[in-house]
C-alpha cells in the first residue's frame, strides 16, 4: 500500500467513526427507540434537534468531513492510479490532510472558531497540494 493510500484508508476510518459520539447524545437524550426513529414531516433538523451543543457541532464537523472526503479521496485514487502514491509530496500532504480534518471535528465539537477555520484551510490546502503535484506543478 502506498503512502497515499496509507493515510486515505486512516482518513476514511476516522470519517466513518465520527458520527459517534454525537448519535450517542441523540441517544442519551432522545432514549434509543425516538433516536433509530423517522424524522417527522416538517421537523426543522432531525438530526441535531435536541442535542448538546458539542453534539451539534459534531454532527456538522462530521457533515463537512464527508463532503470534503470526496475530492481528498478521488486525487488520493488517482495518485495511485498515475503511480504517485508515494510521492513525498503527496504522501505528506495526504498526512497532513488527516491530521488537519482530525483536529479539525475536534475544534470544531468544541467549538473553537477561528482554529476551525484554520485547520480547514490546511486540509483544503493539503488537498490543492496532492492536486498540484499530480499535474507536475509541484
Amino acid at each position: 500500500m502506498s503512502a497515499a493510500l496509507y493515510w486515505l484508508t486512516l482518513t476514511a476510518i476516522m470519517t466513518a467513526l465520527f458520527w459517534l459520539p454525537y448519535s450517542l447524545n441523540r441517544i442519551l437524550s432522545r432514549g434509543l427507540f425516538t433516536a433509530m426513529g423517522n424524522p417527522k414531516p416538517g421537523e426543522e433538523n432531525p438530526y441535531i434537534t435536541g442535542l448538546a451543543p458539542w453534539a451539534q457541532r459534531a454532527y456538522f464537523a462530521h457533515v463537512n468531513a464527508t463532503e470534503n472526503l470526496a475530492v481528498f479521496a478521488s486525487l488520493v485514487i488517482v495518485a495511485q492510479l498515475v503511480g504517485a502514491g508515494n510521492n513525498p509530496v503527496i504522501a505528506m500532504a495526504a498526512a497532513v490532510y488527516f491530521f488537519a480534518r482530525l483536529l479539525h471535528y475536534l475544534v470544531y465539537a468544541a467549538g473553537i472558531p477561528m482554529i476551525r477555520t484554520l485547520l480547514f484551510a490546511v486540509s483544503w490546502a493539503a488537498t490543492i497540494v496532492i492536486g498540484l503535484a499530480l499535474i507536475g506543478v509541484l
